[in-house]
Parts: C-alpha cells; structure tokens; sequence
C-alpha cells in the first residue's frame, strides 16, 4: 500500500489543522494505521493509532483531548483532526499502516510526511 500524507501547514496556537494521508490500493481496509510525528532535532514519536475497523483508537499522551484520528475505509483515507495546537506540536507528521501498536516498527508502510509548524 502507498501512502501520501498532506494537510500540513502554518497555523497559530491554539488554532486547528486536520491531515489526510490517502492510500492507494485495495487493501487499506485490512491495516491498523497511525500517526507518527518527528520534530527537529528529536527521534519520531508515536501520535494516535486506529484499528482496521475503525473500533478502537490510542493516543499519546501529549495529544489526547486534542486530536482526533479517523478514517474512511471507502475512501481510502486516514485523517487527523487536530485541535488547540501548541507550539510544541511543530513537528512533520508521518502516516503509517500496519499493525495496531505504538511501536514505529509495527508498521510496514510509512507516507512521505507533511510538515505542521505552529506559532505562538
């Protein structure tokens, strides 16, 4: 499966952004998929997840109340909505599906990243 993540932009705190990462392919339905962020100078750090189905979600802590992560099954696609941004939120955001985990190396297929920058 190809992933492509876009959405990103410039937003001010406390502003909003919502991500899409559309998959080619007919076989999206049949993966978990995540979120992973990177900021500079960091290593990547997990965001949110979801099952195949669309049952179950996890989510960092730093994000929980915040982001909403979702998806479309029909149309192929994974969102993230993200709410009350703080700077500290900067960071590319990587779309990724595989299995349903936290772990980076639960998942075989990774997007190119779009990057989120928020000023404060």
């Amino acid at each position: 499966v190809q992933l492509q993540a876009s959405g990103g932009g410039l937003v001010q705190a406390g502003g909003s952004l919502r991500l899409s990462c559309a998959a080619s392919g007919r076989t999206f339905s049949r993966y978990s998929m995540s979120w992973f962020r990177q900021a500079p100078g960091k290593e990547r750090e997990f965001v949110a997840a979801i099952t195949w189905s669309g049952g179950s979600t996890l989510y960092a802590d730093p994000v929980k109340g915040r982001f909403t992560i979702s998806r479309d099954n029909a149309k192929n696609t994974l969102y993230l909505q993200m709410n009350s941004l703080k700077p500290e939120d900067t960071a590319v955001y990587y779309c990724a599906a595989g299995t349903y985990a936290v772990d980076a190396g639960a998942y075989a297929y990774w997007g190119q990243g779009t990057l989120v920058t928020v000023s404060s």
